[in-house]
C-alpha cells in the first residue's frame, strides 16, 4: 500500500500545479517612477481601462474560447538599463506573449533588442526614434516617428508662422531628443528657413541659460524645444526672462497636464506636434475620453491614449491569430490595416511604423487647444 501511495504522488503534484483558469499575460513596462512618473500614471490608467473592458466581456477571443487578460505592468524608470531587465523579467519569468512599451525611446532601444531576440512581439505607444523599429520584424509602434514629426513642425512653422529664422535647445543625451532636433533642423532648412543656434544640454541640466543667450543674439522667429514636458516650462521661463521672444514649439514629450502647471502663463502662445487631440470628432475617441475621464478625473493626454491604442491592437492581433501564439501575433500585427484607434486608423504598410497623422496644439489660457492636422 506503501508503494502505491507514494507512486501517485507525481500525479497529484501535477494536478495541483494545473492552471485553474486560462489567461492571457501582456506585458507593460512604463516608467511609472522617475522624471516622467506623470506619462507611467497615464500609462497606468489606459491598461487598466483596457483590462477592465476586455475581460468585462468575457476576455479575447481566441479560436472558439474567451480568454481573460492580465497586463503585468513593470517600472523601467525611464532609465534604458531598467528598461532591459524589466523586458527580461516579462518574457523569462512572466512568460508574457506580448509586450506593450517602452515610452521614451531611449528605454524602446533597450529592450526592443531583447524582445526581438526571443520572438515575443511588442507595440511601443510613445517612441518615435526611427532606431526603435528599424530591421526588427517583431517591434512595432502606434505613434508616428520623428521624421514626420519634425517635418510637421517645420511645415508649420514656414506656413502657418512664416517663419525665417529658428533655434533649437535641445538634449543631446536621449535619442528622442537628439533626433527630433536634427530632423527639424535639416526640414527646416530645405524649406528654406535658417538656423541661427543649434544649442545642447545634458539630462537632468537645469540652468540653460548659457545657450539661451547665445540664441538671444540672433533673434530667431522661432524657438523649437524637442524636450519633455518636466524640462520646457523651465526652458522657457529662462528664455522670456533673458527677453527671447520667439514663437515657442514642441514636440510630443510635451504632452502632460503637468506642462502647464510647472509653467503656468509662460506656456501660453507656444505650440507643439501630437499624436491626437482631445477636440477630436471620431466617435471611437469621445467614447474613450468620456470614459477615461470618468474613471480618472482627468482628460487623458497623448500617452494614455496611445497606450489604449497599443494594448488594444495586441489583443485585436491575438483574436486574428487565433491562438495564444507570440509568432502568430507578430503576423496578424503586420497585416493590421485601417485599425480604429483613439488615434486615428493605423496601417502598418511593411515595416513596425504606422502610417498615420498627427496634429498641432497650441496652448492657450493653461490649456491645450486643437490648431491643426496634418496628414502624411
Amino acid at each position: 500500500m506503501r508503494l502505491r501511495y507514494l507512486s501517485l504522488l507525481p500525479l497529484l503534484a501535477l494536478a495541483a500545479c494545473k492552471p485553474t483558469a486560462q489567461e492571457i499575460k501582456i506585458g507593460v513596462s512604463a516608467p511609472t517612477t522617475g522624471s516622467i512618473s506623470a506619462t507611467g500614471q497615464s500609462a497606468k490608467n489606459a491598461i487598466a481601462l483596457v483590462q477592465d473592458e476586455i475581460n468585462a466581456g468575457g476576455g479575447v477571443k481566441v479560436g472558439d474560447k474567451q480568454v481573460k487578460v492580465r497586463f503585468i505592468i513593470e517600472d523601467d524608470e525611464d532609465k534604458p538599463e531598467s528598461a532591459a531587465t524589466v523586458f527580461q523579467k516579462l518574457i523569462n519569468q512572466d512568460k508574457v506573449l506580448a509586450i506593450v512599451g517602452s515610452y521614451t525611446s531611449k528605454c524602446s532601444n533597450a529592450g526592443a533588442p531583447i524582445a526581438e531576440a526571443a520572438g515575443i512581439p511588442v507595440v511601443s505607444p510613445w517612441s518615435t526614434n526611427p532606431n526603435v523599429t528599424k530591421g526588427r520584424k517583431f517591434i512595432f509602434r502606434a505613434c508616428f516617428i520623428d521624421p514626420f514629426q519634425g517635418k510637421v513642425v517645420a511645415q508649420f512653422a514656414t506656413g502657418k508662422l512664416k517663419a525665417k529664422t529658428g533655434a533649437v535647445v535641445y538634449d543631446v543625451a536621449s535619442d528622442y531628443n537628439k533626433g527630433i532636433a536634427e530632423v527639424f533642423r535639416d526640414e527646416f532648412t530645405k524649406m528654406g528657413g535658417k538656423i541661427v543656434g543649434f544649442e545642447t544640454y545634458n539630462t537632468k541640466d537645469t540652468d540653460f541659460s548659457a545657450q539661451l543667450t547665445k540664441i538671444k543674439g540672433s533673434n530667431p522667429d522661432v524657438l523649437f524645444l524637442p524636450n519633455y514636458f518636466n524640462e520646457v516650462p523651465l526652458q522657457l521661463q529662462q528664455a522670456r526672462k533673458l527677453g527671447l521672444n520667439a514663437v515657442v514649439l514642441g514636440a510630443d514629450g510635451w504632452d502632460n497636464p503637468e506642462l502647464v502647471k510647472l509653467g503656468g502663463k509662460v506656456m501660453d502662445g507656444a505650440y507643439f506636434s501630437n499624436h491626437y487631440s482631445p477636440d477630436v470628432d471620431a466617435p471611437i475617441a469621445k467614447t474613450f475620453i468620456a470614459k477615461y475621464t470618468t474613471r480618472f478625473g482627468i482628460v487623458p493626454d497623448a500617452a494614455a491614449a496611445l497606450t489604449y491604442d497599443s494594448a488594444n491592437l495586441i489583443l485585436k492581433a491575438v483574436a486574428t491569430a487565433g491562438k495564444a501564439d507570440s509568432k502568430a501575433i507578430r503576423d496578424a500585427l503586420a497585416a493590421t490595416s485601417g485599425f480604429p484607434g483613439v488615434t486615428g486608423s493605423i496601417t502598418y504598410g511593411g515595416s513596425g511604423d504606422p502610417v498615420k497623422g498627427a496634429v498641432v496644439i497650441k496652448v492657450e489660457n493653461g490649456k491645450f487647444v486643437f490648431d491643426s492636422a496634418v496628414n502624411p
